[in-house]
């Protein structure tokens, strides 16, 4: 099933970048009826995805890149989707996979120092007000975030720089718009002629759901939310996969590898990015009080419990 919203103008580079950026925060701040506006800081007074402002936690968000980077290999990825795609760690609810979510916190995010759980509520809740009809996209603002369970110890307490992070495909070049680029050179895909060219083993418009993406959070709830057969849109389980693909929803790279389909869930991706960035904050959710509608789109989209 895809969902068809309007159309957006294409842009690439580092100028279509900044306009594309431009326009999707004045696309919020217009929000009519007392919508979603744009914060102009995070939690730490900077601007958003600000990877080069002085605070606590850049040392620590670059020397996380610099790891993810050198490791995060065709092979790899291989072996992990194949470990973890066997789905037979745990049986639980959705609820449940939320509630696993309150130690945990992202040191990739130079934008959030909050419990996920927080993180999840502020989306879900955030997307609710601006698109009322739209249940699936609650749901979806709630659960993106679940597959962070890798770092519980249940899951095998995976290291952050296999978790979190923003995402690329594996198996073709790195694009530059990538952050942190420069520490792909120490990467062995980096100099393997198999892997570092525009296509490596992919095609033109072969499809994202053909291109294996560096292994984390993302791609594993949307192995989880597949295999448990969700009745969610495919548009739901791009944006799930695809969120943390900064380098293609915010600078436009790899539009080559995508299809009709990609081209049309990238739209809600869009949308749905910028709840996901832009609803960061100390703003603090009810639990209790919105947990009931939450647990109904649960039960009315997924299994009562689901295999992880």
């Amino acid at each position: 099933m895809t969902i068809l919203i309007g159309q957006h103008d294409v842009v690439t580079g580092y100028e279509g970048e900044k306009k594309m950026q431009a326009n999707r925060e004045k696309e919020v701040a217009q929000h009519h009826d007392g919508g979603f506006s744009v914060p102009e800081t995070n939690s730490f007074g900077h601007t958003f995805r600000n990877y080069d402002a002085e605070s606590a936690r850049q040392d620590g968000v670059e020397n996380f890149y610099g790891t993810n980077h050198i490791n995060q290999t065709y092979d790899f990825v291989k072996r992990m989707r194949e470990e973890y795609g066997k789905l037979n760690r745990v049986e639980m609810s959705i609820w449940e996979c939320c509630e696993l979510l309150n130690d945990v916190v992202d040191e990739s995010d130079p934008d959030l120092d909050e419990p996920q759980i927080e993180h999840l509520l502020q989306t879900a809740e955030a997307i609710r007000r601006d698109y009322p009809d739209e249940d699936w996209l609650h749901l979806t603002g709630l659960i993106h975030d679940l597959g962070k369970v890798l770092l519980h110890w249940s899951f095998g307490e995976l290291p952050q720089w296999a978790v979190v992070g923003d995402t690329f495909p594996v198996g073709c070049a790195f694009d530059e718009s990538i952050v942190h680029h420069k520490y792909f050179k120490e990467n062995p895909d980096y100099s393997n002629p198999a892997y570092n060219t525009r296509y490596g083993v992919y095609s033109e418009r072969c499809g994202l759901d053909k291109v294996m993406m560096s292994w984390g959070h993302d791609d594993y709830m949307y192995l989880v939310a597949k295999e448990n057969k969700t009745t969610l849109p495919s548009a739901a389980l791009f944006v799930i996969r695809y969120h943390s693909f900064y380098s293609l929803h915010r600078s436009g790279a790899y539009r080559h590898l995508m299809n009709e389909e990609d081209e049309a869930n990238l739209k809600w991706l869009h949308i749905f990015n910028k709840y996901d960035l832009y609803s960061k904050s100390k703003v603090r959710i009810d639990v209790e009080k919105v947990k009931p509608y939450y647990l109904s789109l649960i039960e009315k989209y997924f299994p009562a419990k689901l295999k992880w």
